[in-house]
């Protein structure tokens, strides 16, 4: 089973905080026959701030689709880097080491994807796998776990590495004034972050099982209309309610796994504002504590999209309470609309590194004694398990 180690999450250096998007809603639309409510709606998402990879006065101007996408792509290529090196750190691996890169974003367009520059300019193989995600929105985090953890399934001892660049505020449509519209310009924020799977050893949460569930007839609720201009985002005022049909998938995977859905020891989930997360408590059975990550990451960052879970994720990291054994649900949720939920236990590596290191991707597979006792064939790279 593969190991979601510990993840690397970065936030541009451009802050606006929530009396500030209020101030310049009430400045903007002044005249808005439902002002009031939006601002209402705003302060209600419970965030008090967020990053932008542009200052204020530049997100609000439109330049054109082409300007906007050339800087989605100069920030992801400036941005990514860092924080894939500074996850594979975390999870002891190289770029040499990955089998599998999964690329996940819906706030910009690049062909090819990133993830051929990622391989050409950071050490990353010829022969990685290379598997983007452009269109699940918010729920490609978890998706981009489970597509990768269904990689270490098929390929014994593979590594994966899961990159999520969302650069919401290059999305801002200064002409979409509907309330759905006003409610995302002041919950959507910016962020870049990155986890590896580790076919063998690490610490974190050991994958065990995922699904995904889509709820018939959705799929008009969150939307992207494409037009000249850009990406205009569409939100259904559904929305908010989409927990009551979503909560069941969520027990019924944890009950194929001989889990009680609301037993567990941790839960990572998206969270696209209060109500679902009070709802999901609600469904679930569990105390509002039980979601204290996900909701640290919507006040402090808002709503970054498919990069959520892997926040949530390293936050989880970081209260450093979890035990060996701890059981736990990771979920994303997004247009469809669609669940992608994982179910696993933490685990701590015992392993020793020098021996983790002397693992190559020939010996992926093969009995422990026999790599110990050399009597595995070698290959160039000697380090940890590259996959196929």
């Amino acid at each position: 089973m593969a190991t979601l180690c510990r993840p690397a999450v970065s936030v541009p250096e451009h802050i606006i905080t929530v009396e500030q998007t209020l101030d310049l809603a009430r400045t903007l639309h002044a005249d808005h026959p439902q002002l009031a409510l939006a601002l209402r709606l705003i302060e209600n998402t419970g965030v008090r701030k967020r990053h932008l990879v542009q200052p204020i006065e530049e997100t609000l101007r439109h330049p054109g689709l082409r300007a906007r996408n050339l800087r989605y792509e100069s920030e992801a290529k400036a941005r990514v880097p860092e924080v894939v090196r500074r996850a594979l750190d975390h999870a002891e691996l190289r770029p040499a080491d990955i089998g599998l890169i999964v690329y996940v974003s819906c706030t910009g367009f690049m062909m090819p994807s990133l993830t051929a520059w990622m391989i050409n300019t950071m050490g990353f193989r010829s022969d990685t796998r290379q598997m983007p995600i452009a269109q699940l929105g918010c729920a490609a985090g978890g998706a981009a776990i489970n597509r990768s953890h269904d990689f270490c399934t098929a390929y014994p001892g593979a590594n994966a590495l899961v990159v999520s660049c969302e650069f919401c505020s290059l999305c801002y449509q200064p002409t979409d004034i509907g309330i759905g519209s006003l409610l995302s310009n002041g919950l959507f924020g910016d962020a870049v972050a990155a986890v590896a799977l580790r076919g063998t050893g690490g610490t974190g949460i050991s994958l065990e099982r995922n699904g995904s569930h889509l709820v018939p007839d959705t799929e008009d609720w969150i939307a992207y209309s494409v037009r000249e201009t850009g990406f205009h985002f569409l939100l259904d005022k559904r929305v908010p309610g989409t927990m009551e049909p979503l909560a069941p998938a969520l027990k019924e995977l944890a009950a194929q796994h001989g889990w009680d859905a609301g037993q567990l020891d941790f839960y990572l989930v998206h969270a696209g504002g209060p109500r679902i997360l009070d709802d999901l408590c609600r469904f679930l059975d569990v105390p509002p504590e039980a979601f204290r990550f996900s909701r640290a990451t919507l006040t402090e960052y808002g709503n970054i999209a498919s990069a959520v879970v892997l926040d949530a994720l390293g936050r989880f990291f970081d209260e450093g309470s979890a035990v060996d054994s701890a059981r736990g649900l990771i979920a994303g949720f997004g247009p469809g609309i669609t669940a992608e939920i994982t179910l696993g236990s933490w685990v701590t590596d015992t392993v020793p590194a020098p021996v983790r290191t002397f693992l190559s991707p020939m010996t992926a597979g093969l009995p422990a004694v026999a790599v110990l006792e050399g009597n595995a064939p070698q290959c160039e790279h000697s380090t940890v398990n590259t996959g196929p």
